[in-house]
């Protein structure tokens, strides 16, 4: 069993008799001398699907729960479902807009990279690939001789995510975003 200092994003542990996602970690570092570290931790219960915030002290024990991760790729949307196919045996994973509504930011059909978590053998999160390539549909026109540098000015993708760009990005080209910071990276290879 992992201490409460080692879990990370997207573990699944055991709460209470339930199995719940973490998606959130916050470490909080009190000013006093004799203050241990807490972690809070903004969960979602795997069955139910509602969320809460829970802390615990950073040596604390955590049972983690028998989770997998498989390979997928996006599918097709049916209504307000989106599902998602094991690279492998072809498993659909269905998901609603609502549970990966900050995932769908950066999924397109071309999108490789995609893992679906799985509990007990149901569908509980999307974990992404740390890049992705999306196609800017908006920005205001490109400078000429604008430095890499300079100013930075908003740019709507493909998938409606809006980011920071250089000046020197013109609509239509394709760019690297990271997933985690939701930042613009670089512009992407052709």
């Amino acid at each position: 069993m992992p201490k409460a200092s080692d879990i990370k994003k997207f573990a699944a542990i055991e709460l209470n008799g339930k199995v719940a996602l973490v998606k959130e970690i916050t470490k909080l570092t009190p000013s006093g001398r004799a203050g241990a570290s807490l972690y809070r931790m903004r969960i979602y219960d795997v069955a139910t699907g509602s969320k809460s915030d829970v802390s615990f002290k950073a040596d604390e024990m955590i049972t983690l729960a028998d989770f997998r991760r498989q390979k997928a790729s996006f599918s097709y949307i049916d209504g307000e479902e989106y599902v998602f196919m094991d690279d492998e045996d072809y498993t659909p994973y269905t998901f609603t807009k609502e549970a990966i509504a900050e995932e769908l930011l950066f999924i397109t059909e071309d999108t490789k990279g995609i893992e679906v978590l799985t509990v007990d053998g149901a569908p509980v999160a999307l974990e992404l690939p740390a890049t992705v390539e999306l196609t800017i549909v908006e920005t205001d026109p490109s400078i000429k001789g604008a430095s890499a540098s300079a100013r930075t000015k908003p740019a709507t993708l493909s998938t409606g995510l809006v980011v920071q760009v250089p000046e020197y990005i013109a609509n239509g080209e394709k760019i690297k975003i990271n997933t985690a910071e939701h930042k613009f990276m670089s512009r992407a290879d052709k």
